[in-house]
């Protein structure tokens, strides 16, 4: 895929936000929309996501390896966007959303097809490893847990074990993993990916309902660390860290280095909606990492390749 290619693909995830901000902006819904859109995602299509791909994943030991370094680079980052929000002096359902975008990519939903796209379909195994056990496990372990500590809601704060085992995913991810070994019906399985399908337009025009473009003027600062972080920062760990864990592995050497760089995880606007973070700093951040990645993405390929 030429890099011309690739800045259309992204583009195009930047135009289908443009389509939920210019709803919001015509009068035709309003921000308070996201909240049903992000109900469906978090109770429907993420769920059908995560079983789907968790229960046809084919677990190869060898992939532990592409999943220790997504967690070395998770823990890494997170290190050092804690601290730059302590720097930054951020409020806290602002630095919650912060140590989100900062710290978890799109690697599933945008990393699968450009993975695909530049290192063929057997590179899919170790690309879905990276996303479903690396970074949404990153997710569903220590996201969660951020955004509860970091809530704007007192009584999510009360219940933090009980809000993290009751959320849909994290079921979800229990369900994929019981059920490896059976078969499951066409009929269930076509269900299940259509459902999941919802998942990645439902979430852009979410963003783009939640996105106020006077939020990334006022947190300029901030959305531009996150920028460097998610962008630069997390794609040369992953190359650094990749090379003494994967030695001699050049193809999944790139694949860790190109997953590493993906822009902020979608889902983080949901998971931050669900515990009251800031959601239009949220918005703001996939908003711009997203944009930014159409550039940020063919530099990291030739560093890969």
């Amino acid at each position: 895929m030429s890099a011309s290619a690739l800045a259309g693909t992204i583009l195009t995830f930047v135009a289908i936000v443009g389509v939920g901000w210019l709803l919001r902006a015509s009068g035709r819904l309003r921000a308070s929309d996201a909240r049903p859109i992000n109900a469906i995602i978090i109770y429907v299509g993420l769920p059908a996501f995560i079983v789907s791909t968790v229960h046809d994943a084919h677990l190869d030991g060898e992939l532990a390896l592409v999943v220790a370094v997504a967690w070395a680079v998770f823990a890494a980052v997170l290190l050092i966007a804690w601290l730059l929000s302590r720097a930054l002096d951020l409020p806290p359902v602002v630095a919650g959303g912060f140590l989100l975008v900062a710290t978890l990519g799109n690697t599933g939903y945008l990393g699968y097809p450009i993975v695909q796209a530049l290192m063929g379909t057997d590179a899919l195994p170790p690309a879905i490893f990276y996303d479903v056990f690396g970074t949404v496990g990153a997710l569903l372990v220590v996201g969660l847990a951020i955004a509860e500590r970091y809530s704007g809601s007192a009584e999510r704060r009360k219940h933090p074990l009980r809000e993290v085992l009751g959320f849909p995913a994290v079921i979800a991810l229990a369900v994929g993993l019981a059920t490896r070994g059976i078969a499951i019906p066409s009929a269930v399985s076509n269900g299940l990916d259509l459902l999941a399908s919802l998942t990645v337009p439902l979430i852009l025009i979410s963003v783009g309902l939640s996105l106020r473009m006077g939020a990334v003027r006022r947190w300029a600062v901030p959305l531009a660390v996150v920028a460097v972080l998610r962008l630069v920062v997390a794609p040369l760990l992953a190359y650094a860290i990749g090379s003494v864990v994967l030695t001699g592995d050049a193809r999944e050497l790139a694949l860790v280095t190109l997953q590493a760089g993906m822009p902020a995880m979608m889902l983080t606007l949901v998971v931050g909606a669900r515990f009251e973070l800031d959601t239009d700093f949220i918005a703001s951040a996939i908003f711009v990492t997203t944009a930014l990645s159409a550039l940020s993405i063919p530099l990291v390929s030739l560093l890969s390749f």
